[in-house]
This record gives structure tokens, C-alpha cells and sequence, in this order.
């Protein structure tokens, strides 16, 4: 496993991010970037730095600094806009309306540096007769038309964790978001309001199946959502579970032959009609046999048939070991940065780390990219403090359900 590099290294180590309140994508789509060496710094509410772990490791937030700050009160609200202004990008994650509630919504950051990228991340996006409403990835994935496409045949959808709408079409395009407006921004020399959301994300992510060649039926009748038998999840002998994939005519020849099936007393792959009768020989060739028995077989063969592994057993795979795919920070084992870069890899620094605003607007200050556009910028002074009138609704209640 490869130790933490120097905090200063990677494809994005002069960017200088802030991150507002939220959870969840926000931070995701942080720490992809902070992965890559950019300086996030996170905001979080005094006495609240990690609300996800119990342990009080937050890994969504390792590699950034976390600066506790009640953005209610005017002296913490006046030391985040100064610090949110001195940053190339400035991301919060409350419904709309709240950020300016508080006083660091895009305006009041924009007319002291008008190249800033300012992201906001919602569920239901900025606009729209669900904008204002509360939800969380299900609810996201459901009305995308996503959800409907999880599970068995005959059975209810069932969630794939929280991985499509808050991590994939939430904190990844958060990132691609990021990325694309500060290219703009270079070119332009001026910065924009980038409105991410989730129902937004998540319809982009099926684009695929909006096509007439592969439009969705039934849930559990389709190629890749188990309504195929060469693509489905079987139950070995000692209860254990492996994946097959092989849909292709290559693959699933040796996958017959791995199981020792005839193809002359099994139906073929493009047999429709007697799909369950192939589904049912596969199912009891692979029952016959412990998980470690197919192991021996197909590690040996190219047939797309891969064991179900936990989380633990992931992390000691004799490919994930030689990819080094897992990287040890603090006693804590999680995943390496993504993707891998020739010259310049991505490296967790740090598991997150306390610091103060006006340290992080110091050092940024004196920083090279700082340099290369203070003559956009004008940082907010400490009698920059904004209204703080019409704050009556609780920012963490806002926080919380924002998404």
C-alpha cells in the first residue's frame, strides 16, 4: 500500500476550494478534488466536524481542512465570505435561498472575485416545483426514472446503496462541474454559478437507455438488469454468490465449459423463449460447487465469472493488492485516488485536520495562483460583515435537509 504523498502535489495543486455546509455528494465531489492535491476547505458547524461517523473520521473529508464556523453569527459569517472570496471555488449544498440567507451566496462572492466557480449542489436543482422540497438519493433516483430499474422481476425496486444519485450523478458531476467551469474561466477570465443536481445527474446517467435499441422494460426482464441468465448473480454451494457476464458467445462458451455443461443439452444465450431453462442449469451447476471450488476454475479462464466479495475480502484481492488500490492513512485502509495519472497521481495527504479561516486565507494569500489573479479579486475585510437579519431558520436544519 503507497503512503501519503506531500500536501502540495497532483494535477489540481494550486486550486483552492471551499466547501459550504452539506453532506454526502458535496463532499464526495470535495475530496475527489482534494485527492488530486487542490486545498479544500471545508466549513463545517461548530462542534459538528464529522456528523457521519461515530468514530469521528469522516473519510469524505480526508486531505481538506476543517474550519468550524456559525455562519449565524456576524464575525463567522464575515471570516467566511473573506475566506470563500480568496478561493477559486466555493460549493454549498443548502436549498436554494439559504446561502443568501446567510450571506455567502453567489453574489456576495462574485463582486469581489468575479473569476470565482460557484457551485450549488441540491437535490432537486435551483429551480422547479420540487426546488424547495427536502429529499435524500432515493428520492432522487426515483423520480429519475432510475430507481424503477433496480431488482428482481415480480419484485419491488430495491436502492443501490446511495452510489447513483448522491455519489455518481451528484458528487461526480460535481467535480466534472467544477473542472469544466474553471477551464471556461481560464479562457474567459471570469467565473460562473454552476447549478448541480442530483434528479439532474442521475437522468444524465441513463442516457443510454433512453435509446429505442436498449429502452427498458419490465424491471428483471432486461440484458443487464438480471433478465438474462448470462448475466446474473448465482448462489454457490456454501451460500457465497458469483457474478457471471457472459453475455458474449466467447465467454459463454467457457463458461459452459468451466461448469462442464454440454451446449448441446443447454438452450443457447439468443434462445428467448427457454431463458429460464438455461437460467435453472446454470443455477444448479454453479449450486454444486463452494465458492472457493469456482475460484480454482475460472481464475484459470477468461469467462467474464467473478465471486461476490465483501468489502474485506476486496481490500486483500490479489488484484487490488497489485494495483495498489487501497492506501492506509492513519490506521484507517480506504480506497486510492482515482483515476491514476502517469506524472503527476493523486495521493491522500491526510485524514481531515482542524485549522483556522484566517490561517487558510493567509497562507492563500501568498500563494502563486493568488498572485496570478488578485487583479480580480477584492478580498472582504473584517468590517465586510454581512446582515445577518432574516436569519430566523436554523442553518442545520437547512444542512440537513438540502439535499
Amino acid at each position: 500500500m503507497t503512503q501519503p504523498a506531500r500536501p502540495g502535489t497532483g494535477t489540481l495543486a494550486d486550486l483552492r476550494v471551499v466547501e459550504l455546509g452539506g453532506i454526502g455528494p458535496i463532499q464526495y465531489g470535495a475530496m475527489l478534488l482534494a485527492d488530486h492535491g487542490a486545498d479544500v476547505v471545508r466549513i463545517t458547524r461548530p462542534g459538528h466536524p464529522f456528523p457521519n461517523r461515530p468514530d469521528g473520521v469522516d473519510l469524505l473529508d480526508r486531505g481538506k481542512r476543517l474550519v468550524a464556523l456559525d455562519l449565524r453569527r456576524p464575525d463567522d459569517q464575515a471570516a467566511a465570505v473573506r475566506l470563500a472570496v480568496a478561493a477559486d471555488v466555493v460549493v454549498e449544498g443548502w436549498r436554494p435561498g439559504v446561502a443568501e440567507r446567510l450571506g455567502v451566496g453567489p453574489a456576495e462572492i462574485t463582486a469581489r472575485n468575479p473569476r470565482s466557480v460557484y457551485v450549488r449542489m441540491t437535490g432537486w436543482g435551483q429551480s422547479g416545483p420540487l426546488a424547495e422540497r427536502g429529499g435524500h438519493d432515493i428520492n432522487y433516483i426515483a423520480a429519475a426514472g432510475a430507481l424503477d430499474a433496480f431488482g428482481r422481476r415480480d419484485g419491488p425496486p430495491v436502492p443501490p446503496l446511495n452510489l447513483v444519485g448522491d455519489f455518481a450523478g451528484g458528487g461526480l458531476m460535481l467535480a466534472f462541474g467544477i473542472l469544466a467551469a474553471l477551464r471556461e474561466a481560464d479562457r474567459r477570465g471570469e467565473g460562473q454559478v454552476v447549478d448541480c443536481a442530483m434528479v439532474d445527474g442521475v437522468s444524465h446517467l441513463m442516457t443510454a437507455f433512453h435509446a429505442p435499441a436498449l429502452a427498458l422494460g419490465p424491471r428483471g426482464t432486461n440484458l443487464l438488469d438480471t433478465g438474462h441468465p448470462a448475466y446474473e448473480v448465482y448462489e454457490t454451494a456454501d451460500r457465497r454468490h458469483v457474478a457471471v457476464g457472459a453475455l458474449e458467445p466467447r465467454f459463454f462458451d467457457v463458461l459452459l465449459a468451466g461448469l462442464g455443461l454440454d451446449p448441446a443439452e443447454v438452450p443457447g444465450p439468443l434462445d428467448i423463449a427457454r431463458r429460464e431453462e438455461l437460467r435453472a442449469a446454470l443455477a444448479a451447476a454453479i449450486a454444486r460447487r463452494t465458492s472457493a471450488q469456482l475460484r480454482e476454475v475460472f481464475d484459470r479462464l477468461d469467462a467474464c465469472v467473478t465471486p461476490v466479495l465483501t468489502q474485506g475480502e476486496a481490500i486483500a484481492h490479489p488484484h487490488s493488492v497489485a494495483r495498489e488500490a487501497f492506501v492506509d492513512v492513519g490506521g484507517i485502509v480506504q480506497p486510492a485516488p482515482v483515476p491514476r495519472f502517469s506524472r503527476t497521481p493523486g495521493r491522500v495527504t491526510a485524514l481531515p485536520r482542524p485549522a483556522t479561516a484566517e490561517e487558510c486565507r493567509r497562507e492563500w494569500a501568498g500563494s502563486a495562483r493568488s498572485a496570478r489573479s488578485a487583479g480580480s479579486v477584492e478580498v472582504a475585510g473584517s468590517a465586510e460583515a454581512v446582515e445577518v437579519a432574516g436569519l430566523a431558520d436554523s442553518v442545520a436544519p437547512a444542512e440537513a435537509a438540502a439535499r
